[in-house]
């Protein structure tokens, strides 16, 4: 399906791709993994044909459709269904051409493709896809415009799904998803019928939906079987195995070098000593896949614990607008150990929620009481514009540390994993993993007691992701934690709150349990669905006759003028049969006689009218 050969690729005199050779079969889902930075955007532009390379090739299988995430969101009045719907150009082709021909059997061609395609089961399978992406059946008859940039988002990849071609392009597809819809995506994934390219930092969906992996470290791509979690155990024994050849390697060298360092100047030994000499020169270094260890997160513990409860509501709402409150009957207790990730599907009130905690929003009813000492810090992916991007990181930190010496801001930026290359960077120059990696820190700088986590993790590779779970490990503060990773809620959670049905609750279960929930809900789905395939099935096969109608009525009417032809030879030959008619009226009979030629012609013209109709009638109910 797709081939990649001899790629070598620089970008602003980087060598990101050198030399890279693989392939994707038909039907063969590849996750392509690897740090931030390391190039993998860059390979996925490279296939699209958007960036020109130094040499090699990229290309796809003759006639196959290439689909990908644009990162320019759908806007406009139209709605997000007839969005989705129009992602399949075909069918868009055909209903216009069913509207417009005329002619019977190019009708029932556009027919039978039509039934081909599931075309009238389309709009039953693009609100599948919404509706577990998390558009309510109400918000997909909204306009694009109605909706926010990550929305938007979400609906460009509902249309590329639903349009299924033959090679599907994702580029970190989760970081507009909630934990629903991520849970969704994967098990879509499972299903779809071409071959996937992901670019991705989510392990859970690497586990479940890929059938490689593709690692690019050092312009090179390595590519191993199975899932992410066995991807880590391939590479670790390679590395094993690549760490002990070159252990012996220099083993070998050692030895070689001591027997040319004693006998490098002995008449009896020197052709020996030039032999090792020259073995030692043709020695290729082992290369390892020993990647730099990624910088900790410096996760202040709170300097004075909290006795509990450090947050109670007592029958609490929150909302925006007066007397239309989204959460109510809020009766929840919070402790200072607490670890606790909040479930459930966007739009729900997770956001609203962490923002009552962290003092952002004010009850509208009931109480929500807490310690007046209490710190906290609150990280969400909009707080980035919060950063000035003309200043440095230096002086985001010198803001914080006013009577603090440069060296003692120097060293506590240093913890935060931002060295001196970054130090004295930009932050609208910085990398957005390395934005919400400074963000982070800052907020956390002083040592809150509760620290709300929101998303965190959308900007991070796989490796902050686990320097995250470390740090959360280490902090002896509160956590609430709203994030799609899977991995990041089973490291660092204990409880697990569900936003429901206009309220907040304890989930009494464990990330499995929810799992098995939603995939519950997306085979209850996916059977109505397979109803509405049935009713569209049925749909078409109605279509299908009432195409073929016209070419029945035309046989039908040909053969009742056939039968009326007939039926006239019938007759003028009864009336020549008498012999009297020549003797009486010998004119009737010449006309009786040229009547019947005229007939008997007109038969043999419509008798190959009604063959050629039939002929026409059987190819079309044969297709």
């Amino acid at each position: 399906m797709l081939h990649i050969n001899n790629l070598v690729c620089r970008v602003e005199g980087r060598l990101l791709i050198d030399n890279v050779s693989f392939a994707l079969l038909p039907r063969t889902r590849m996750g392509l993994v690897g740090r931030n930075g390391t190039g993998k955007s860059t390979l996925l532009r490279i296939i699209k044909g958007e960036l020109e390379t130094i040499s090699g090739t990229s290309r796809i299988r003759k006639s196959a459709r290439m689909g990908s995430v644009d990162q320019e969101a759908p806007g406009g009045s139209q709605s997000i269904m007839d969005f989705v719907l129009s992602a399949d150009t075909e069918r868009q082709q055909l209903l216009s051409a069913a509207d417009t021909e005329t002619d019977p059997h190019k009708i029932a061609d556009i027919q039978t493709r039509l039934s081909d395609i599931s075309a009238y089961s389309a709009e039953a399978r693009a609100g599948a896809i919404l509706h577990g992406l998390g558009f309510s059946t109400q918000e997909q008859n909204n306009s694009c415009s109605s909706f926010s940039g990550g929305w938007r988002m979400r609906a460009s990849l509902a249309a590329m799904l639903f349009a299924a071609p033959d090679l599907l392009l994702l580029d970190e597809p989760t970081n507009y998803l909630d934990l629903e819809g991520a849970i969704w995506l994967e098990t879509h994934l499972k299903r779809f019928p071409g071959a996937v390219l992901i670019v991705s930092h989510d392990r859970d969906l690497l586990n479940t939906s890929v059938h490689q992996i593709a690692h690019l470290n050092a312009g090179k791509v390595t590519i191993y079987e199975g899932g992410y979690d066995s991807f880590e155990k391939q590479m670790a024994e390679r590395q094993r195995l690549d760490m002990a050849m070159r252990g012996r390697q220099e083993e070998e060298r050692r030895r070689l070098q001591a027997f040319v360092d004693r006998f490098r100047y002995s008449a009896s030994k020197a052709r020996q000593a030039q032999s090792r000499v020259k073995r030692m020169e043709k020695m290729q270094p082992i290369a390892t896949i020993v990647e730099n260890p990624v910088a900790p997160f410096d996760l202040p513990c709170p300097k004075r614990p909290m006795a509990p409860p450090m947050i109670r509501f007592e029958d609490a709402s929150v909302g925006y607008e007066p007397g239309k409150p989204i959460l109510n009957n809020l009766n929840l207790a919070f402790d200072p150990d607490d670890r606790i990730a909040l479930l459930g599907r966007n739009g729900q009130g997770k956001s609203t929620f962490a923002k009552l905690i962290a003092g952002k929003l004010a009850v509208m009813g009931g109480h929500m009481r807490h310690h007046k000492r209490m710190q906290v810090a609150y990280f969400a992916q909009h707080q980035l514009d919060v950063l000035t991007p003309e200043e440095t990181a230096y002086t985001h930190v010198c803001a914080l540390m006013e009577g603090a010496s440069e060296a003692q801001r120097r060293s506590r930026l240093a913890r935060f994993g931002l060295g001196a290359a970054h130090a004295e960077t930009p932050v609208g120059d910085l990398s957005g993993g390395e934005k919400a990696r400074l963000l982070l820190n800052l907020i956390a700088f002083n040592g809150p007691h509760l620290l709300i986590l929101d998303e965190p993790t959308n900007h991070l590779d796989m490796d902050s992701r686990a320097a995250l779970a470390d740090a959360l490990d280490t902090y002896e503060g509160a956590v609430l934690l709203i994030s799609h990773d899977r991995f990041l809620i089973e490291r660092s959670i204990d409880r697990l709150w569900i936003v429901q049905n206009g309220t907040v609750r304890n989930y009494d279960g464990d990330m499995d349990d929810y799992r098995r929930q939603m995939g519950e809900k997306e085979r209850k789905a996916s059977s109505q669905v397979k109803v509405q395939a049935g009713l569209a099935k049925r749909q078409a096969k109605a279509n299908r006759r009432e195409s073929l109608a016209p070419l029945r009525r035309n046989i039908a009417r040909l053969e009742a003028e056939l039968e009326r032809l007939r039926a006239g030879v019938v007759q003028i030959e009864a009336a020549l049969a008498k012999p009297e008619l020549y003797d009486r009226d010998p004119e009737q009979a010449t006309s009786f006689n040229m009547k019947r030629n005229r007939t008997l012609k007109r038969i043999e013209e419509v008798e190959n009218l009604w063959l050629e109709a039939q002929e026409k009638f059987e190819r079309a109910r044969n297709q």
